[in-house]
């Protein structure tokens, strides 16, 4: 199953009903637009029991076309990287607390 934005936004407005639904998608926007902008500016975030996002950098490499088997230069690249904290880890392969 996925989960899409206005799915997560829903799902928080209904668990907490004194919250206006305008309200919680002006949160969950933010929180995905300062971390948009934090690995942007080559920072990591991190929240605690959930996990850490960063940026990885590619580097250039040749690569192989796979239709014709000619090389290619791939340039160097930066990639969004997520790793699950502890808890989250622990609660997907139910050792929950």
């Amino acid at each position: 199953m996925t989960m899409i934005r206005s799915e997560l936004i829903a799902k928080i407005s209904e668990d907490n009903p004194h919250l206006f639904q305008r309200d919680v998608e002006k949160i969950v926007n933010t929180i995905f637009d300062e971390i948009t902008e934090a690995l942007a500016a080559g920072d990591r975030v991190e929240l605690r029991g959930f996990g850490a996002f960063s940026v990885k950098q590619r580097d250039a490499r040749v690569g192989r076309n796979p239709r014709t088997g000619e090389a290619v230069e791939v340039d160097e690249k930066h990639v969004p990287f997520f790793k699950t904290g502890k808890l989250l880890r622990d609660r997907l392969n139910g050792q929950e607390d």
